[in-house]
């Protein structure tokens, strides 16, 4: 988490950030011990307390996408072994480096089967909803980083006329999403998300304190290219993935 530089770690915003950067630091540190790969268990007291050490913040004090991480047990688990991710490139450039991601807690009678939070320097106010378990496929391209496939994750705008859309059709599950970084540290990052046959498909710039422009922002036509790059068509064909168990139970 050290190596996470250069913006705001306490906003939601940069959340997907600062995960898939801890998660591809930690995979090429052991891929220069295994160039196999190896399946990586973060339990979700080691990850708050390494959060905590990193920022200074004590538990109380840290964001709530955090501490209902860790209320939750929300234990993480990566792959990325040979054989495990990518089966065969469709279109598209193939990543420099590909893993399973798998985030949840056990099972348990009477227990949550899901909790939601509000995240209002988003461009509109949403609300983001974690199921139990979330999978997803963490692809590093060097230029863009893709979470693709991800499963168990929703979200809905709450306020505006996308507010009144979404409280009519309901939450819609996140798709993909793709970021790419500037030489200045913004993000500029898409996503898809839907809801049965309806759809939506958008561009955000996020700064390093976390605050959302959608779309690029203005007077800036360095961040062209990499809202062209995160456009990018790319299809992939991957091996299956356990997305009936947490990483911390029985029989994965």
């Amino acid at each position: 988490m050290r190596t996470c530089q250069g913006y705001d770690l306490t906003a939601t915003t940069n959340g997907p950030r600062f995960q898939a950067e801890v998660l591809l630091e930690l995979l090429r540190a052991n891929r220069a011990r295994d160039p196999g790969g190896a399946v990586l268990f973060l339990g979700h007291a080691e990850w708050f307390a390494a959060y905590l050490e990193r920022t200074g913040l004590p538990a109380d004090a840290a964001p709530l996408f955090m501490r209902l991480a860790v209320q939750h047990r929300q234990d993480l688990e990566v792959d990325d072994r040979a054989g495990r991710v990518v089966e065969r490139v469709i279109e598209g450039p193939s990543p420099q480096l590909a893993a399973n991601v798998r985030i949840g807690w056990p099972a348990a009678r009477g227990g949550a089967d899901r909790y939601s939070y509000d995240d209002t320097l988003a461009v509109p106010d949403l609300r983001v909803t974690n199921e139990r378990i979330i999978t997803y496929r963490l692809l590093d391209f060097g230029d863009c980083v893709v979470y693709d496939e991800v499963e168990g994750l929703r979200g809905r705008p709450t306020e505006g006329f996308l507010g009144v859309l979404f409280d009519i059709i309901g939450e819609g599950s996140i798709e993909w999403s793709r970021m790419a970084i500037s030489a200045d540290g913004l993000q500029v990052s898409r996503a898809r998300a839907s809801k049965g046959f309806f759809h939506v498909e958008s561009s955000i710039t996020v700064f390093p304190d976390g605050r959302v422009e959608k779309d690029l922002t203005k007077g800036r036509p360095d961040l062209l290219p990499l809202d062209q790059r995160v456009r990018q068509p790319l299809k992939i064909r991957y091996w299956p993935l356990d997305r009936e168990h947490a990483p911390a139970e029985v029989g994965r």
